[in-house]
C-alpha cells in the first residue's frame, strides 16, 4: 500500500497499480509488458522492486521504490519495513535500503511508464531491430563464437567443413552457427 500511496501523492497513480498485494502489483506490470526478472534487467530510478520471502515466493513478499542504481547496488525506499539490513516485511516504518543487484531475494522490477519516456516501439520496429542485430553479428573465428557453439565450430574447422575466406575469417552469422550446432547435436557431422 505504501507504493500505491506514493504513486497517488506524486500524481503517478495511473502508472503504478493501486493494491495492497505484491502479487497483484507484479501481475499488473506483467500484463502491460513492464515487469522484468532480476537477472534479465538493470533497474532504473522510479522502478518498483519486488522481493521474495520464504513465506511469499515469486515476488510476493515485499516491495519498494528504486531510488537509484550505483556501483552494483540498487538503492530503495521501502514502506512497512525497518532499518535493519535485508528484506524486512511488516517492519512498521519507512527506510532507505540498499542491496547488491544480484541479491537473491530480489525477484524482479515493475517499470512504470513515466511521461518523459519515449513512446513504445511498434512490434514491427522491434522485429526490425532484432533482424539488424542478427545481420550485424558475425563470428570470424572459433574464439569469437559463444561458448555453446565453440565445440561444434572447432570440430567443423578441423574436419575442413568450415574454411573461411581468403583471410581465414569464418563469417558465421548467429543463425547459421545455431543451425550448425543443432545439426551437430543430431550427429550429422559424425
Amino acid at each position: 500500500m505504501f507504493i500505491s500511496w506514493c504513486a497517488a501523492q506524486s500524481g503517478n497513480a495511473g502508472i503504478i497499480p493501486r493494491t495492497a498485494s505484491c502479487y497483484n502489483g507484479k501481475d499488473w506490470f506483467a500484463e502491460r509488458g513492464r515487469f522484468h526478472l532480476r537477472a534479465a534487467y538493470t533497474p532504473r530510478a522510479g522502478d518498483v522492486v519486488y522481493f521474495s520471502t520464504r513465506q511469499y515466493p515469486n515476488g510476493g513478499g515485499h516491495v519498494g521504490i528504486v531510488e537509484k542504481v550505483e556501483n552494483g547496488y540498487v538503492y530503495t525506499i521501502e514502506g512497512n519495513t525497518s532499518g535493519a539490513s535485508g528484506v524486512v516485511a511488516n517492519g512498521g516504518g519507512v527506510a532507505r535500503k540498499s542491496y547488491p543487484l544480484g541479491y537473491p531475494s530480489i525477484y524482479g522490477y515493475g517499470n512504470p511508464k513515466y511521461e518523459q519516456e519515449e513512446p513504445d516501439m511498434t512490434e514491427a520496429q522491434v522485429k526490425q531491430i532484432i533482424e539488424k542485430t542478427k545481420e550485424a553479428e558475425q563470428y570470424n573465428s572459433v574464439e569469437e563464437c559463444p561458448a555453446w557453439a565453440r565445440p561444434t565450430i572447432e570440430k567443423l574447422v578441423q574436419k575442413g567443413y568450415l574454411q573461411g575466406d581468403e583471410d581465414g575469417n569464418l563469417e558465421l552469422s548467429f543463425d547459421l552457427m545455431r543451425n550448425l550446432v543443432i545439426n551437430d547435436r543430431a550427429h550429422l557431422y559424425g
